[in-house]
């Protein structure tokens, strides 16, 4: 039996077309998913790693993009209110408030040794 190229398969006396499903989809079982046509424009060397990861993953250029762009949007949501953006902001208050880390570090181990001698003022 001859298969088409869209995957389409005649039937045996030769009147009908049936559809092979391994030829065709993939499919998702899903609602459906709304679309928006957009243009967009991209270097040679962008355009030949899209279309290398379509080929690689088996899927359309618009769905590459669509998993990079996810991909970006989950790892900055990851990072942004994170403990190191705390941190950075910690630094930075400290710079602008002309902080001396020296004196301050000298004041933390006095304390500490204060501490341990059971100094009641510590």
């Amino acid at each position: 039996m001859r298969t088409t190229t869209r995957g389409a398969t005649p039937s045996a006396d030769g009147t009908a077309m049936s559809l092979d499903s391994t030829k065709v989809g993939p499919y998702h079982r899903g609602m459906a998913t709304t679309t928006i046509k957009s243009t967009y424009s991209l270097d040679v060397e962008s355009v030949r790693t899209l279309e290398a990861l379509a080929s690689r993953w088996r899927v359309s250029k618009s769905e590459v993009l669509r998993r990079a762009i996810r991909a970006v949007a989950a790892e900055e949501a990851d990072t942004v209110g994170g403990p190191l953006d705390a941190l950075q902001r910690l630094q930075a208050s400290v710079r602008d408030e002309g902080v001396d880390l020296d004196r301050w570090a000298e004041d933390v181990r006095s304390e500490r040794r204060a501490t341990r001698a059971g100094d009641p003022r510590a």
